[in-house]
């Protein structure tokens, strides 16, 4: 159980390294330096900065939203300024809203009658600032709020623990909060399943529901076209997760002595399902900066900046979503009870139900996502739609080039018919 306490020990080791390298590629590259002008010097900032990037921290990425470009009422491209606001906040989630503005009056009726969409992004190691792009083209045509999962190290241990049963209960009060009457909702593989049961157990109550759900490349059912990952989870008895995966956090953070499922060792998992592709993409930075390719490498670092910022999970709820959706299927089955109430997807009846998946995911295997039809049979059958998105692997169904040009056209269209 020390190994959380070896990785800050060897992350503090590897500080002064880092700032060494960070401070050569620096001498080696500037223009006004001497160094630079030293035969190979090129090659040498290359190989610093590759050090660098290989040991220093990768800090929680920014949105950075700060404009969107839309079709105006009379057909012409709009710009609208765009403001984040936190609107509500729970020891582990923020929701955030991205409010637009603009200076014309029939600019901000046009913007107040676009409908509400809540982005539920994935608590599953990276931060919600890997769906920048999702919410980025959300907001050409809707007002756009997302949870944002706060990493569980920062929560101090008195703030209690965070269960499967805990997410369920904070989307239900995101939900409410919002105002279920107009909001449609976006769900992003892990929350599929949460979402769902959110959803079932309102409409089980008599609670309004939103008008639309979007399901993307979740894992529904994981008895549909096993993946290597759903795979891992069912070949391993839960007490080897336990004993394996959680770790104490350390007395440097404010969430000391609460039990998680670190980061770090989440993204030596995300690196380990294709090491010879990271390799590759970090020789090719290298030799993209020696050739003075600066657009590649500046994409290569926009993208491991967001692929390396990881967070903790809380052990609780990571156990609870391996137990429940992974090895016992508790939803497709019809066996899931939250807080004592059973969650009946046949309850959802006002709803229309839209799911997403990407031909080549192999994260959420083709069938997964779907399977959420199966259970919603008091959805009419005019109201539910599928899409596989040829082409597209996990991460392209949401981001990228396939996400705005083949997948988002028509995730906007089915929440304007459902508006």
């Amino acid at each position: 159980m020390l190994l959380y306490q070896m990785h800050e020990l060897g992350r503090a080791w590897m500080a002064p390294i880092t700032y060494w390298a960070e401070a050569n590629a620096r001498m080696f590259s500037a223009p006004g330096s001497w160094l630079s002008g030293l035969p190979h010097a090129q090659r040498a900032a290359a190989g610093y900065e590759l050090l660098y990037r290989i040991g220093k921290d990768y800090e929680k990425p920014k949105f950075g939203i700060h404009s969107v470009q839309h079709d105006g009422r009379e057909g012409s491209a709009a710009v609208s300024p765009v403001v984040e606001r936190e609107v509500l906040r729970t020891p582990f989630c923020r929701l955030l809203r991205f409010k637009r503005f603009s200076d014309q009056a029939d600019g901000i009726v046009e913007l107040k009658d676009d409908p509400p969409v809540l982005v539920v992004a994935p608590l599953s190691g990276h931060h919600a600032t890997l769906l920048r792009d999702t919410v980025q083209t959300l907001l050409r045509d809707h007002k756009v709020y997302i949870t944002d999962w706060i990493d569980a190290r920062m929560v101090p241990k008195d703030d209690g623990n965070f269960t499967l049963d805990d997410y369920i209960a904070t989307i239900e009060q995101f939900i409410r909060h919002i105002g279920a009457e107009k909001l449609h909702i976006i769900s992003v593989c892990q929350p599929t399943v949460p979402v769902l049961a959110a959803v079932s157990l309102m409409a089980a109550r008599g609670e309004a529901t939103p008008r639309s759900l979007v399901m993307m490349g979740g894992p529904i059912d994981t008895r549909e076209s096993p993946t290597a990952v759903n795979n891992l989870a069912t070949q391993k008895p839960l007490w080897w997760f336990e004993q394996n995966l959680i770790h104490i956090v350390p007395a440097n953070y404010p969430g000391r002595g609460r039990r998680v499922y670190p980061g770090f060792l989440q993204h030596m998992g995300f690196i380990a399902m294709n090491p010879e592709r990271h390799m590759m993409s970090h020789w090719d930075f290298y030799q993209d900066l020696v050739k003075g390719d600066l657009d590649d490498a500046e994409s290569h670092r926009r993208f491991y900046d967001e692929y390396n910022a990881v967070l903790d999970m809380p052990a609780d709820y990571y156990l609870d979503t391996v137990r429940i959706v992974f090895q016992e299927h508790l939803l497709p089955r019809g066996l899931w009870d939250v807080a004592g109430e059973r969650v009946r997807p046949e309850a959802i009846t006002g709803t229309a139900l839209m799911t997403i998946e990407g031909e080549l995911d192999d994260i959420a295997g083709v069938g997964q996502t779907r399977a959420a039809h199966k259970l919603c049979t008091g959805i009419p059958e005019e109201n539910r739609v599928h899409l596989t998105a040829q082409g597209a692997g996990h991460y392209g169904i949401f981001s990228g080039r396939r996400w705005r040009d083949q997948v988002y056209p028509q995730v906007r269209d089915f929440i304007a018919k459902h508006a």
